[in-house]
């Protein structure tokens, strides 16, 4: 069956974007990027694949589903259809959610989410926003952090309001000597 995975870069405070929805504090580079491409080459928006010579095919995921403002960062810089690569929805409420011929604007992404779950498939993945994760959180079978050695103090939370505090269990971990962790987990 089809998992719901929310792979997601995080401060270590719990952040996933500043107050200005800003990512760009974010860096990708060293072991941790090489080993994170080799194994999610599918996390690359399509118009860098190229220029880093990836060229494969998806390895985990076929679908992404993504909040709208997740998707609106890309729009200032001409992206409008970030992952070509898969099947891409924006979770939004407003039609014009989302610029793309190649995205679809999903207004229910919970029943999104299960009639995806229903067909055969990779899995499908969730890279932000937090009040989309907090929305999905009973879908969402793992748990992948990127925590980066960072504290923004205030920004887009790692999870929007989820009512009640809710446990994980750390599945696997990796920690590189920058700082840099991997986290895997999933609900207890």
């Amino acid at each position: 069956m089809r998992k719901l995975v929310y792979f997601v870069a995080t401060t270590l405070d719990g952040f996933i974007a500043d107050e200005n929805d800003g990512y760009e504090a974010f860096s990708f580079d060293g072991p941790e990027a090489v080993d994170l491409v080799a194994e999610f080459p599918e996390m690359i928006p399509t118009h860098v694949r190229g220029p880093l010579g990836i060229d494969g095919p998806n390895l985990r995921f076929d679908t992404v589903i993504m909040g709208r403002r997740t998707y609106d960062a890309g729009i200032p810089h001409g992206v409008i259809s970030p992952y070509q690569h898969l099947r891409q929805l924006v979770a939004s409420t407003s039609p014009e959610g989302a610029q793309g011929t190649e995205v679809e604007v999903v207004a229910d992404p919970v029943a999104a989410i299960r009639e995806l779950k229903a067909r055969p498939g990779k899995d499908i993945w969730l890279p932000g926003g937090g009040r989309l994760a907090a929305a999905l959180a009973d879908e969402i079978d793992e748990v992948i952090l990127k925590i980066h050695p960072l504290v923004f103090g205030a920004g887009i939370p790692l999870f929007g309001p989820l009512g009640a505090p809710r446990r994980l269990s750390v599945t696997n971990r990796r920690v590189y000597d920058s700082g840099f962790s991997i986290v895997r987990a999933t609900w207890s």
